[in-house]
């Protein structure tokens, strides 16, 4: 791509803006209001020792409407998954389709399969209550192919098959902390549920009563142990105080605390095996269909072993706005590994930092411009510039899968991350932009079209502040405001293309 005439400039100031969604502005802006709005904005002192980094360019004109040395590397949390997604739709197309393959290990006679049935991964993220509705429902539908085929008992086990992603399960220096929680769960050829369990507990009718608990999506699957109790419903104890740690002896989870009366609980739970929770909810939908599985110690011929069917997930244009809306680590993972499994037969994370530092620069990233450590944006290691999500973003912008990159962000006031934000203002309906939140990070990038019918490209990161990040918002949603009211007057224009 050629290089635009773009100006860089880095930004190191404070932030301010008025306590409400956005500061109050006109119905339109000029460039020569946007820049006054923009810098009373990153000057005021609440946020001095904060990092900024902005750039806001009018591509068609290859026109600068604000910047100040861009190229800096800043934490882009989950912005991310901007590079993720553009490189997973530029490789794969939004027709892509991921294949999971039943094999039997043995032979099939009078309805038993004399062997273990295998399932082989290549990483599908559908399997999942946020884009199956149900994670089960996939699962159910493999049952039900397997009893078609007459199957009625499996002497053998259910076991993984293949080793699509050979290296670690969990994104490059995530943070232990995130490790039992939704964000950080585990990743692997088999995925169910986005790694996680949710478990509810129900309190009993009397105090001290022994609560109930169930799983799901999955019923089965993690066992359970309760020691949670039940408190009166008034006074100190009328709150839930539930935990749920994984027993990594004997592999369950033990939930622990307390439930008033009358009420219930949800907890979520991290696999930390991702295969071991797809087979064993596979195991619990073979049962529901009435097919056995004897779990016999069966050695498999691999030089013998049968295809039976192959399921096919959605296709990325569908996983890709369940990825970037909702800001879904788990996905991002996929797509990293899935990029570098269809570009060189390796899913693992070394490849995929190779292929995706590779297509960044052909899109016109700087060298020094990007540190790719992960898809999603988990990892403190990850380092973007503003200019290189401007590089890609513009790269989007002109490429033939344009459109279904522009429908998987979030938008303003409507869906995803930006649901509750910019309601009521120009930007509602109309900006597009991915967000990003980690510890003392806050970012927002993507596409906002001006009062006048212009696509502008924004990007806004803001690192090491120490107000509350709902402040930085603030200051995000005002600029992405603006720029929805924009209306660019030649006379107002200056020294601009």
């Amino acid at each position: 791509m050629r290089s635009a005439p773009w100006q860089l400039l880095w930004i190191v100031a404070g932030a301010a803006c008025a306590r409400g969604a956005v500061m109050p502005t006109p119905l339109t802006d000029d460039r020569a209001s946007l820049r006054h709005s923009i810098d009373s904005m990153l000057a005021a002192p609440e946020t001095r020792s904060a990092r900024w980094g902005v750039l806001i360019v009018d591509p068609e004109r290859g026109d600068t409407l604000y910047s100040h040395d861009a190229g800096k590397l800043l934490v882009p949390a989950s912005n991310q998954k901007i590079l993720t997604a553009a490189v997973a739709l530029d490789a794969l197309g939004p027709d892509y389709q991921y294949p999971t393959a039943f094999l039997a290990g043995g032979t099939v006679r009078g309805g038993v399969l004399e062997g273990n049935l295998l399932v082989e991964g290549r990483g599908d993220p559908t399997v999942s209550d946020n884009i199956a509705g149900d994670a089960m429902l996939p699962l159910q539908a493999a049952a039900d192919s397997i009893a078609a085929r007459g199957i009625t008992r499996i002497r053998g086990r259910l076991l993984p098959f293949g080793n699509a992603f050979p290296d670690a399960n969990i994104g490059h220096a995530w943070e232990h902390d995130d490790l039992a929680t939704s964000s950080g769960a585990a990743i692997d050829e088999l995925l169910f549920n986005d790694g996680i369990a949710r478990v509810t507990v129900f309190a009993g009718t009397r105090v001290g009563d022994t609560v109930s608990a169930q799983t799901s999506p999955a019923r089965t699957f993690p066992r359970l142990r309760v020691f949670a109790t039940t408190t009166d419903s008034i006074g100190p104890d009328s709150v839930a105080r539930l935990s749920a740690v994984k027993d990594t002896l004997r592999g369950d989870v033990v939930v622990a605390g307390t439930v008033p009366q009358g009420d219930s609980a949800s907890l979520t739970v991290a696999f930390r095996d991702p295969a071991a929770a797809y087979l064993a909810a596979l195991r619990e939908a073979l049962s529901d269909r009435g097919v056995v599985v004897d779990d016999d110690t069966i050695v498999t011929d691999t030089a013998r072993v049968d295809t039976l069917f192959i399921m096919r997930s959605p296709p990325l244009s569908v996983i890709l706005a369940a990825f970037l809306k909702p800001s879904q680590n788990q996905i991002g993972e996929v797509l990293f590994k899935t990029v570098a499994l269809a570009q060189a037969d390796t899913g693992t994370g070394r490849v995929a930092r190779r292929i995706i530092g590779e297509r960044l620069r052909a899109w016109g990233a700087a060298d020094d411009g990007f540190l790719v450590w992960d898809g999603s944006g988990l990892s403190r290691q990850d380092l973007v510039s503003p200019e290189t999500l401007i590089r890609v973003l513009e790269a989007m912008r002109r490429h033939r899968y344009f459109q279904t990159y522009y429908d998987a962000f979030p938008v303003a006031g409507v869906d995803g991350t930006l649901r509750t934000r910019m309601r009521g203002t120009a930007a509602e309906a109309n900006a597009r932009g991915k967000t990003g939140t980690l510890s003392n990070v806050r970012s927002l990038s993507g596409y906002v079209t001006t009062a006048d019918g212009r696509m502008l490209l924004y990007s806004v990161l803001c690192n090491n502040y120490l107000v509350p990040t709902a402040y930085i918002s603030r200051v995000q949603d005002t600029i992405a405001v603006r720029l929805a009211r924009l209306r660019e007057l030649r006379a107002s224009r200056g020294g601009g293309n």
